[in-house]
């Protein structure tokens, strides 16, 4: 049985992952921190994973990916393939060279070490096409400051595994919820004006939920909930038995996935 633990209203405007840190907050201030977050790719930073390990909080989440050049294209040498040396302030290539330059920095806002190799070094390279593709011929790196950057490291290569795949996959069923809140309640339209009097028709829509759910798991002879069947999908299904054989029928347009956001009317 899932029930609605904590709701956050926002504008429409605020970043997915501005919301995180304030609904583990709520969830701590009642005494309910979670021992396990699971969210989806648009909520997680790399300071949002780290900070939120401290306070004991394991995100299982997906971590942001490598968006180097070599990465996108999945061919060459990615970030993970240089190694890091922290106490030298220097990093290896997978060549063998090792950089020059080691320059703390500030990047979006945020505390990151660029790290540089000698020019000599990397027009000289035999696999500088799988390297770099800069105008200036050599390989720069951008990484963040070592605890963060072993935070996210550790992630990447934990989300890679089966078990975090299988645990990750609990997440799914949050979305039944999501769908009964939006049929039952009609959780996307705002009634009121102003933020506050939203605030609280979801924390009444929550509730309702909760309600529903906490008198399904009490009375099991009760119908479950029925998922909402789209429109097109009806059409679909009435085509589908008038249409005589050897007839494609024809279908309107392709059913589009709306996302979930609460915007001030």
């Amino acid at each position: 049985m899932r029930l609605i633990t904590d709701v956050l209203t926002t504008e429409a405007s605020v970043p997915d992952a501005k919301a995180t840190r304030p609904v583990q907050q709520n969830l701590a201030d009642r005494g309910l921190t979670p021992g396990e977050h699971y969210l989806d790719a648009g909520y997680p930073s790399t300071d949002l994973i780290h900070d939120a390990a401290a306070r004991g909080i394991t995100m299982v989440t997906p971590a942001l990916r490598d968006h180097s050049p070599q990465a996108k294209a999945d061919a060459g040498f990615q970030k993970s393939a240089f190694r890091i040396d922290w106490k030298a302030r220097q990093a290896r290539c997978p060549q063998g060279r090792t950089s020059t330059g080691w320059f703390p920095a500030r990047q979006h806002g945020r505390d990151a070490i660029v790290v540089q190799f000698a020019r000599t070094d990397c027009h000289a390279c035999p696999a500088q096409d799988k390297c770099t593709t800069s105008a200036r011929g050599t390989r720069i790196l951008s990484l963040r400051p070592r605890e963060l950057h072993e935070t996210l490291t550790g992630a990447r290569a934990e989300q890679a595994s089966k078990t975090w795949k299988t645990k990750y996959a609990l997440r799914a069923g949050i979305e039944g919820t999501i769908n009964q809140a939006l049929d039952v309640t009609g959780l996307r339209r705002a009634r009121y004006r102003g933020l506050p009097k939203v605030r609280l028709q979801h924390a009444f829509s929550a509730t309702a939920v909760n309600v529903i759910r906490l008198d399904a798991h009490w009375n099991p002879r009760q119908p479950s909930f029925t998922p909402r069947t789209s429109r097109l999908t009806r059409l679909s299904h009435q085509l589908a038995v008038r249409t005589p054989k050897g007839v494609a029928p024809a279908l309107g347009p392709r059913n589009t996935r709306l996302q979930l956001r609460l915007a001030r009317p």
